[in-house]
């Protein structure tokens, strides 16, 4: 009877985290759609063009009374929020690890930048300030939710399972992305057949990926479970919690190593994300549809690409198998690097080799990392793997910059990122990853 009993506890316990990874799941689904059809696609020109018709003759705005170049103007406003995440993310990690309410705080944080995101529905004609506010709120609100999303992973999957359901999670946020790019490019493209204006037609995809992202929230909301934290700590303003939260990750050098790794590699890769596009056109004199075009692409294999390299991971680990994507990566930009100019099918080929290892890369990086975090400081050392992946990404644009710069070649700009993935490779090689875990107080799998 009592063999029985321990059996249907276990089948319970199974059962109820299933429930939960799949309801943890559906926020990846929910939150893609800001980042691809806002951010990546829509938003940037858009702002853009009602800055430069609040612009003055010389083609500069005032906000709070400071001359800033109407062109300029998204790219500050991106900056800002990064600022402003930064300060917001350690504080928010630590109160959750030590009240144990992730839940209320990832409510907080998704549904702000929900309505921050339906709210650019009303941008219109001059309103640029209300667009720049707009966007630091969502763009700052995405970096909060995420960190506390992800920080649930290694409580929610035990370590066998772990890179299979974080693979998951990025495929689901991957085909959600997918799913609102078709239809905001389909009203787009046929606005007129719509009865809408272009830009009446972008402030509708805007605000629907907003709606999108504040419905499925709900899901994940409904599922997960919070969890109380065994030790209780007072928590610092935002820069000095980030600091002590600093100082207690040098007790866990190995995570450090593999933290620094991620920010290398990582830095490459969202350079190469940010910068295809000026690359396609400038370079390759590619059109907008065909940019668009390889967007959707990206986003359609990456999904193959996260569940391929997740399967991948069970039979020769989680570090071999990021550190074979990262070969790939500097595979694709040499192929990249010669590619013809005015041959929209050979960029298609090179979106289609950075869709199939992007989604695996980012997958595996942040499972693998989980290993690596205290129990009970989840929250707080995945705010510093957040800011890692949104807010340090500064080197990669900087190099790409001066590289142009120097030659005024955009081949050779591209191809001067390979250093990136070259030296996170050698970073995250020489980290002895089953003794990292293991340091770090966590039960390590049988392949890692």
């Amino acid at each position: 009877m009592g063999t029985d009993t321990v059996r249907t506890d276990t089948a319970d316990e199974a059962a109820g985290r299933r429930r939960e990874q799949r309801g943890w799941y559906f926020y990846d689904w929910a939150c893609s759609v800001y980042s691809t059809s806002v951010l990546t696609v829509f938003l940037g020109p858009y702002l853009t063009s009602v800055a430069e018709s609040a612009a003055d003759a010389d083609g500069y705005v005032h906000p709070l009374g400071i001359p800033v170049r109407a062109g300029s103007f998204f790219a500050y406003s991106v900056s800002l929020s990064v600022i402003l995440a930064i300060v917001i993310m350690p504080l928010a990690g630590a109160a959750a690890d030590r009240t144990g309410r992730k839940k209320p705080l990832l409510a907080a944080a998704a549904y702000a930048g929900a309505a921050a995101t339906t709210g650019m529905f009303f941008l219109d004609g001059d309103r640029y300030l209300l667009g720049g506010l707009l966007l630091v709120i969502a763009n700052a609100a995405q970096s909060v939710a995420m960190m506390l999303y992800n920080s649930y992973l290694p409580q929610i999957a035990p370590p066998e399972e772990r890179d299979a359901v974080s693979s998951r999670g990025w495929a689901f946020g991957y085909a959600a992305g997918s799913v609102v790019l078709v239809l905001n490019l389909v009203l787009f493209t046929a606005h007129d057949s719509f009865g809408v204006s272009e830009s009446t037609a972008v402030r509708i995809c805007l605000a629907s990926a907003g709606l999108w992202w504040g419905a499925f929230t709900l899901i994940p909301l409904r599922r997960l479970r919070d969890r109380r934290a065994p030790q209780t700590r007072a928590t610092a303003p935002g820069l000095r919690q980030l600091a002590a939260t600093v100082r207690d990750m040098r007790r866990h050098p190995l995570t450090l190593g593999f933290l620094l790794a991620y920010l290398v590699y990582n830095d490459g890769i969202q350079t190469v994300i940010s910068q295809a596009s000026v690359y396609g056109s400038r370079e390759l004199g590619l059109g907008q549809s065909t940019l668009i075009g390889a967007v959707l692409l990206v986003q359609v294999l990456a999904v193959a690409g996260a569940l391929g390299m997740g399967r991948l991971a069970r039979k020769y680990g989680a570090k071999r198998t990021i550190l074979g994507s990262l070969v790939a990566w500097t595979l694709t930009l040499a192929a990249g690097y010669v590619l013809p100019a005015g041959a929209p099918v050979w960029f298609f080929v090179l979106a289609a080799g950075i869709g199939l290892v992007l989604g695996g890369s980012q997958a595996l990086s942040r499972s693998l990392f989980s290993h690596l975090v205290p129990p009970g400081k989840e929250a707080e050392y995945f705010s510093a793997y957040e800011m890692s992946d949104r807010g340090m990404s500064w080197l990669g644009p900087l190099l790409f910059g001066l590289t142009y710069q120097l030659t005024g070649s955009y081949r050779d700009a591209i191809i001067s990122l390979v250093a990136f993935f070259v030296l996170g490779f050698a970073l995250l090689a020489r980290v002895p990853v089953r003794q990292a875990i293991t340091e770090a107080g966590n039960p390590a799998p049988e392949r890692i």
